[in-house]
């Protein structure tokens, strides 16, 4: 058993003081609001506040009921990951030009300074953190507290792992190379600053690392991670853990479509099933909004109108109080493209599921009599589904065009469109560059607002040229900069740069 020894909060932060400048090495929020004791390991000198399984317990059920619920995944990947993904492409407007960093990137015109980026920077890097409070702490504590189970130590530590994996892969498809936190830094002594200087101040990890750890760590969730629980989908599952892997496999860095297959299988074999109604998976009642449908893998959920989620506010209205909030410019405006691409394939049910028209105190990009509204979170307890079995369905399809299997992907691409009531394609896809085409049509339509448009495109090197059209298309976009392999990447904000020299700046900013 590793060495411990225990030391006041008052005691850290004199041993900390004395040992370090804090202008250069800044305490970690672990070392912050500690209780009385602390854990300091004499062999590395690595701080936890941390001891017992009831330590490791609260913070696994705070993934839930505080992370996932707070400004992290509202206002970091709700809504700013929607920005990135449906503005910067031809799915939705900014929105609205009171907001000059959203209109930036919608522009393609943000920089280093830009207020959005840089948040979305530090929540992202808040989540890897707060995930890593499990994750380098329960096999010690497990070895401590014999309370604690097998069973538990590996699924609270997969859990914490899914949240960090997810993190991670966003940050990487946002900024490319990032530095990635896999240890709680220690105290710093004169004896061991140089090495410990790189905890504090990690240098960015290439994409293809970013990748293979990743592939490992949800290797390990999808053994260990909880099972799916059909009557709750605000889980952190194995079949969340099979998805994520199924997406990092179809990214360039990582690309193995094979592998895309395997665990999008994977997932199809967990007992989920299409609705029968696309907009049942963001219905609601008089009284309350659907959760858990058949088709959702992974969602946050909000159970008390109460105390719901702001994200509705962005987009439309709350239907549980259509006045709140409504007396400003929403966000992520759907645009005249989408609206064409639905009424072009006669689209009307995944249409009014996606976008809804209301009258509003503004005109900017549609009469104020008949303004368009994004509409996949109609009330402040509709669940954010963060992973659907249409969209591994399409996944799926993408796959086995880009394996050569164009009547498997043509099956697959029907089964959703059925579901749609549109018209199946009656003869296979004749090559796997018409099949592409139409399944990222197909992902388009299925998926508005979601937050994938962007990155399908990218990752079929097709971005630059829809980017670069949309302005002469549509009077209402913005006139935007080329879309450049630079670009396509968001800057790391200046003030990242400021704290860690270590780091480099994206190439274009």
């Amino acid at each position: 058993m590793r060495k411990m020894k225990y030391m006041s909060a008052i005691a850290l932060t004199a041993f900390l003081c004395a040992s370090c400048d804090l202008d250069i090495f800044p305490q970690m929020g672990y070392n912050q609001g500690n209780v009385e004791d602390v854990v300091v390991n004499e062999d590395t000198g690595e701080v936890s506040q941390y001891k017992s399984r009831g330590d490791m317990e609260s913070l696994r059920n705070s993934i839930y009921s505080s992370w996932l619920k707070g400004n992290v995944i509202q206002e970091g990947i709700l809504l700013d990951g929607m920005v990135y993904a449906e503005c910067r492409a031809d799915n939705a407007y900014g929105g609205n030009p009171g907001t000059p960093e959203l209109m930036a990137i919608e522009a393609n015109t943000q920089d280093s300074e830009n207020k959005n980026v840089v948040r979305d920077w530090d929540y992202y890097q808040e989540a890897v953190h707060q995930a890593n409070q499990i994750i380098c702490n329960i096999d010690r504590i497990k070895e401590a507290d014999p309370s604690m189970t097998d069973q538990e130590c590996r699924q609270w530590k997969s859990e914490a792992i899914l949240l960090k994996a997810y993190a991670l892969f966003q940050m990487s498809q946002i900024w490319g190379d990032i530095p990635v936190e896999n240890a709680l830094p220690p105290a710093i002594t004169e004896d061991n600053v140089e090495e410990v200087y790189p905890l504090y101040y990690p240098e960015r990890t290439s994409r293809a690392d970013v990748y293979k750890q990743l592939i490992e760590d949800l290797t390990f969730a999808c053994q260990y991670a909880p099972d799916v629980n059909h009557s709750n989908k605000y889980l952190l599952s194995k079949a969340f853990a099979h998805g994520l892997l199924a997406r990092v496999y179809a990214e360039k860095t990582a690309q193995d479509w094979n592998k895309v297959i395997e665990h999008c299988e994977a997932v199809e074999a967990m007992g989920f099933k299409l609705v029968d109604n696309y907009g049942d998976m963001w219905g609601y009642t008089a009284s309350d909004a659907n959760r858990n449908t058949t088709e959702s893998i992974f969602e946050v959920a909000w159970t008390d109108q109460s105390q719901g989620h702001w994200i509705w506010m962005m987009y439309h209205r709350n239907a549980y109080n259509p006045s709140d909030s409504y007396s400003w410019i929403k966000w992520i405006t759907p645009s005249r493209s989408l609206i064409a691409a639905y009424k072009a394939e006669g689209d009307t049910e995944r249409a009014e599921a996606s976008i809804v028209y209301d009258e509003a105190g503004w005109s900017n990009y549609y009469p104020a009599e008949k303004y368009a509204f994004m509409h996949k979170c109609p009330t402040n307890v509709s669940s954010i589904i963060l992973m659907r079995l249409g969209e591994i369905y399409l996944l799926h399809a993408e796959a086995l065009a880009m394996t050569g299997d164009l009547a498997k992907a043509t099956e697959y691409v029907n089964i959703i469109r059925n579901r749609a009531g549109i018209k199946e394609y009656t003869a296979d896809f004749a090559s796997q560059d018409q099949a592409i085409e139409k399944i990222l049509h197909e992902r388009r339509l299925e998926l508005a607002f979601e937050g994938f448009r962007f990155w399908d495109l990218v990752r079929h090197d097709k971005i630059k040229e829809v980017h670069d059209r949309m302005p002469q298309e549509d009077p209402y976009w913005q006139t935007r900069r080329p879309m450049t392999d630079a670009t396509i990447l968001m800057p790391i904000p200046q003030s990242v740069l400021d704290n860690n020299p270590r780091l480099t700046q994206n190439d274009g900013y």
